[in-house]
């Protein structure tokens, strides 16, 4: 009897355990839909209504706190912040939002001790230490500042441009004070240095890190820096990683394979019409080889169809020279060659209209003076502009034997 008497009894009490069991997932789910709503509509009622029905639950007093610094009223953020980390001492991320609302609230000393939490509960996370990092930096502590800054490069590269661009910035783009602060021990470390000194332009700097190194840069890496310094106008400099000499055209003859590029020291092509070039063995001026060039309508006045860049002395002035036959070129504005200043884009000066119909080769040249503080002039092959619109180009034509001389001499020579 006593034992079927307890069996109602265990089916009630699981009866009714269930229920709760129902009644409290059903309560932190509606808590859940109430806090992402609170979230969306920046609703602090809901956040609210949330907290009353899931008060265990840390995410809705972390939303209620997000939607008050929202506000901009950190002193009511900060102790639902503290409520969610009684619930969830352990995360770090809630540590740093309370950090940070501490400092808004002036407690530099409070945000600090925050930040410890979340490097403690975290210490091998560059995330923690970054933050604190900034803090320090912020409060004006700044040797422990990028102590830690610099963990958190090490942690995660991904920080290693921001910790160099702070540590420029703090030094007043002073190099040495620069590399005091990063704490340089290797080539491994030097190497993003360089980069955003590349970057930034600074020429001179970069080939002093350079030689700096323990090992010889790779070839990927001479690349790249050639590419940001060119990008930089940094030329000089660019061509001397390069490998690119004064007053001199790379594959002036078109004796070399033709390389595709889209920066540098080299023939550019503009990638619509690169089907368009090609070596020929059959006609050239000298050598044997030169470029030919296939027209069939389509090349907008203006437009840059092959161009190279090169190093000049400022306030010097050059001729440049070069051969060019045509074959049946039919059109209102002809080509012709420009010299532009590379940093500006101001024209240096240009070639008399290619011939039109069909001529043996003949020379042109251009004769130009580089300004006072132009380091590289660019050589572009275009077209006139038109007196009509559309204006076709058809024929072909061949380029050959460019070359360079200096007729005289800056006046700081």
């Amino acid at each position: 009897m006593r034992h079927r008497a307890f069996v109602p009894f265990v089916l009630l009490a699981g009866i009714g355990l269930s229920v709760f069991s129902i009644q409290a997932a059903a309560r932190f789910g509606l808590a859940r839909v109430f806090t992402r709503y609170a979230l969306i509509a920046n609703s602090v009622s809901a956040a609210d209504e949330a907290v009353k029905l899931s008060p265990s639950d840390a995410e809705a007093y972390r939303a209620r706190a997000t939607i008050l610094s929202r506000f901009q009223m950190p002193a009511d953020a900060a102790p639902s912040l503290g409520s969610a980390l009684s619930l969830r001492y352990r995360d770090d991320y809630l540590w740093i939002e309370l950090g940070n609302t501490r400092e808004e609230l002036g407690d530099a000393n409070g945000a600090l001790a925050a930040l410890d939490q979340a490097v403690q509960w975290a210490p091998y996370y560059a995330h923690t230490q970054w933050q604190r990092g900034n803090l320090l930096l912020r409060i004006g502590r700044s040797s422990d500042a990028f102590a830690e800054l610099r963990k958190a490069a090490a942690a995660n590269p991904r920080y290693e441009p921001n910790l160099i661009d702070l540590a420029w910035g703090i030094s007043g783009a002073d190099l040495k004070t620069t590399e005091v602060l990063l704490d340089l021990n290797n080539d491994a470390q030097r190497l993003p240095l360089i980069r955003f000194l590349a970057h930034k332009g600074r020429g001179r700097e970069v080939i002093d890190q350079i030689r700096s190194l323990k090992t010889a840069l790779s070839t990927e890496n001479k690349k790249q820096l050639t590419r940001q310094l060119f990008a930089a106008g940094a030329y000089t400099e660019a061509a001397i990683l390069a490998g690119s000499s004064a007053m001199s055209l790379a594959n002036a003859g078109f004796e070399q394979p033709l390389v595709v590029d889209d920066f540098g020291f080299d023939w550019v092509i503009a990638p619509e019409l690169r089907s368009r070039l090609a070596i020929d063995v059959s006609e050239k001026l000298s050598g044997d080889r030169s470029l030919q060039i296939n027209l069939d309508g389509a090349w907008v006045p203006g437009t840059p169809l092959l161009s190279q860049t090169f190093i000049v002395n400022p306030g010097a002035t050059y001729r440049l020279s070069f051969g060019v036959r045509t074959k049946d070129l039919v059109t209102g504005g002809p080509p012709v060659l420009m010299v532009i200043d590379a940093m500006n884009n101001q024209l240096l000066g240009k070639s008399k209209n290619f011939p039109t119909g069909t001529t043996p080769w003949v020379r042109l040249d251009v004769e130009f003076t580089a300004l006072p503080f132009c380091y590289a002039a660019t050589i572009r092959l275009q077209r006139s502009n038109c007196d009509s619109s559309p204006c076709p180009i058809f024929g072909t034509l061949w380029l050959d034997e460019f070359s360079i001389e200096q007729t005289k001499a800056s006046s700081n020579e």
